[in-house]
């Protein structure tokens, strides 16, 4: 089944909820990036956190999650849009430890617990909304809830999980965001918190074959749920030969015409998805032209 995502309110509407498959999406990252497990976990959670964020904004809006640890990974980049589509990378993908203490990849010691979660929202303004807060696990889940609390004062559950196969592919990703609406009713919040203490991992969940809709009720409760939207999600990246191109151009003639001059070509990769994008001695040429 191909990756999707659903919106919800719950309990009359008190309680904003999102869930999402992304098994297909972080594999695709996975394969582009060859990350190695550990690396794979992080990515893929931020990435099923990113995408479920994106699916927040409206029209053409779209929003970039950095991820800086201070950890051997490196840092995290993720750009979503409201349209379901998301990418990303990570500095150092073939990053792997031990299982933790859990039996778990260990994704805390890969991203590190002493830097900052950063989230740039682009809506079309003239300037764009920025929120950033220190990292408080590492393990990612914690941190985007402590994000959606202090940074966006709304009070959040986010679960994310990827579990990865012996050969470094993906079994199973995704995961769910429950954001309770002012004035929520201590009941309901009691019912909330006591469910979510009691529900198997998110990847657990995927694992077993359910669907958005079924997380939501794992962890709502059945008949508590109303499912508003449902779309579809995938890896997409926004780089062409034709954007490079333009990049190119804005360095300026002097450095085009250095690069024909010593290596009669250039070519550049787009860090999102690997593509590599090969200008020949005329191409570099026809760019210089533009440059002036």
């Amino acid at each position: 089944m191909s990756d999707y995502l659903v919106k919800a309110l719950a309990f009359e509407g008190q309680v904003r909820a999102y869930a999402v498959t992304s098994t297909e999406t972080v594999s695709e990252a996975q394969r582009r990036h060859y990350t190695w497990p550990t690396a794979s976990a992080a990515l893929g959670r931020a990435m099923t956190a990113g995408v479920m964020m994106g699916a927040m904004l409206k029209g053409e809006s779209k929003l970039t999650i950095k991820v800086e640890g201070g950890g051997p990974i490196g840092h995290i980049l993720v750009d979503s849009n409201a349209k379901g589509q998301v990418r990303g990378y990570v500095t150092n993908p073939q990053t792997h430890f031990d299982l933790n203490e859990h039996g778990k990849l260990d994704v805390r010691r890969a991203v590190g617990t002493t830097g900052s979660l950063t989230v740039v929202k682009d809506l079309g303004l003239r300037e764009n909304f920025t929120g950033q807060v220190p990292i408080v696990s590492g393990e990612l889940g914690e941190d985007f809830t402590y994000y959606f609390a202090s940074s966006e004062q709304t009070p959040s559950s986010v679960g994310v999980g990827v579990l990865v196969n012996p050969d470094n592919t993906i079994l199973a990703a995704g995961g769910f965001i429950i954001q309770l609406m002012p004035g929520t009713d201590e009941e309901t919040v009691s019912l909330i918190e006591d469910r979510l203490g009691k529900i198997s991992p998110i990847s657990r969940l995927i694992q077993q074959g359910l669907s958005p809709e079924e997380i939501l009720n794992e962890v709502l409760g059945k008949g508590n749920v109303k499912i508003l939207e449902t779309m579809p999600v995938e890896f997409q990246c926004q780089c062409s030969k034709d954007r490079i191109g333009n990049a190119i151009i804005s360095l300026g003639t002097e450095e085009i015409e250095a690069m024909i001059e010593e290596e009669g070509q250039a070519e550049a990769q787009c860090h999102f998805c690997n593509e590599k994008y090969l200008f020949t001695k005329g191409e570099l040429e026809q760019l210089k032209e533009s440059a002036i």
